[in-house]
């Protein structure tokens, strides 16, 4: 799936094992060129093969040392490095066999991928809210998935708000990130140092998809849900990644807590979703 917005601006060149597994098939079986993806599935390039790397343009590429699976590497100068950093954990982009790669904290997978999509699991859950000619509230920006989600569908405005550094520093170099749009404002920063900031009334549709639960309970919470309330336009809908902690671990029913905090904040018809929670404004 094609992400309308487009892609980050001068994005570098892409590798994956599965590409450079590629490339070394077609030097071993004798092919002058061959086509592969240096932009993690959103097109084809032909490469001449070599014998541990390739060209391209007429530019000579070698591999990275060792290519490890569940990595994308980028081009910085005249190196491959991985797309990771570390701060307070290790932040990377994970490959997947659908093209938009999901990401890591920690080894903590943040978006699905092993059945469906990241892309196509993020236009599902839009879908399940009415975006089209409205503003919507992306409180949880991520990858951008949701925002790509939102442009597509027709929203008139995106208000998008991540906290990490690490994760707007993925943004940049992954394809499938939402690019320049007059349409999304994204903001560096946590959701809740902004809310009382914003006009009452303001958003059609709100899509929350925060971490989940044990790592950021401030954004299961009931003073939360009152915010949102005050945001969101009557009859708005609000989609609420909840996901599916293990109860009998834990002890806790996390969405059916957050469906009594949702009813208590002012919302209606909370109904399950997936890994999430539906409601609208009363």
């Amino acid at each position: 799936m094609t992400a309308a917005s487009g892609a980050p601006l001068s994005a570098p060149l892409l590798l994956t094992l599965q590409t450079v597994e590629a490339i070394r098939r077609a030097f071993k079986h004798d092919l002058l060129r061959t086509a592969v993806s240096l932009d993690l599935g959103r097109s084809t390039r032909e490469v001449m093969p070599a014998d541990d790397g390739f060209w391209l343009d007429g530019v000579p590429y070698g591999f990275p040392e060792r290519v490890r699976e569940r990595t994308v590497y980028y081009r910085n100068e005249n190196a491959w490095e991985p797309v990771a950093r570390f701060s307070t954990g290790l932040y990377k982009l994970v490959p997947t066999e659908w093209g938009p790669p999901t990401f890591e904290i920690d080894g903590i997978k943040m978006l699905v991928s092993q059945k469906v999509s990241p892309m196509d699991d993020a236009h599902a859950k839009v879908g399940l809210v009415e975006v089209d000619g409205v503003d919507v509230l992306d409180t949880c920006g991520g990858l951008g998935y949701f925002a790509v989600a939102a442009l597509e569908r027709g929203a008139r405005r995106i208000r998008s708000f991540e906290i990490s550094p690490e994760v707007r520093w993925l943004r940049t170099l992954n394809p499938w990130s939402p690019g320049p749009d007059p349409r999304l404002e994204l903001t560096a920063g946590s959701v809740l140092d902004h809310l009382d900031r914003l006009p009452a009334r303001s958003f059609g549709s709100i899509l929350h998809d925060p971490p989940r639960f044990g790592i950021a309970g401030e954004l299961y919470s009931r003073p939360l849900y009152e915010r949102f309330a005050r945001l969101i336009a009557p009859k708005g809908r609000l989609f609420h990644y909840v996901g599916s902690p293990n109860r009998l671990t834990s002890g806790r029913d996390v969405p059916a807590e957050v469906a009594k905090r949702l009813h208590a904040a002012g919302f209606k018809n909370v109904q399950a979703q997936g890994d999430g929670l539906l409601a609208q404004l009363r």
